[in-house]
């Protein structure tokens, strides 16, 4: 059974354009706080039915790839039956069926465990919502 549980919501604003937000370093502060240096998972969710969580690499490329993949999978067309917003807004409401709107990551010594390239993004292609919140949970 688990000691402890700590729970903490982060707003992110993600501005007026699609965009891959690196959430690495808020996961890091907030288990430099709720851990204490124990074991346990970092479950982080966002609350919105237009964004998701993925670990990728950031920085080289990856995260224009995936924004450019995902052009590819979801175009911000007039296909979509959703069709309120921007134009494609639609595909938003679609995204999180690929990209999930949750991740459950292991911790250790107090510290995330991702391998040497990988962080946690949030992914929102939705421009008509700047304004996300991306929940972080402790559990160790």
């Amino acid at each position: 059974m688990a000691d402890t549980f700590t729970t903490r919501v982060i707003d992110v604003r993600t501005g007026s354009r699609e965009t891959v937000h690196d959430l690495t370093d808020a996961c890091a502060e907030f288990l430099r706080g709720a851990a204490h240096g124990r074991d346990g998972l970092l479950n982080v969710f966002t609350p919105h039915a237009t964004a998701g969580l993925a670990v990728i690499e950031t920085g080289s490329g990856s995260d224009d790839d995936l924004l450019a993949a995902l052009h590819d999978l979801l175009p911000a067309d007039d296909r979509w039956r959703h069709r309120h917003g921007s134009p494609g807004h639609g595909r938003d409401h679609v995204l999180p069926a690929l990209i999930p709107p949750h991740a459950t990551l292991p911790v250790i010594g107090g510290r995330l465990e991702l391998g040497t390239w990988q962080s946690v993004v949030l992914v929102d292609t939705n421009v008509d919502n700047p304004d996300r919140k991306v929940r972080l949970s402790f559990l160790g």
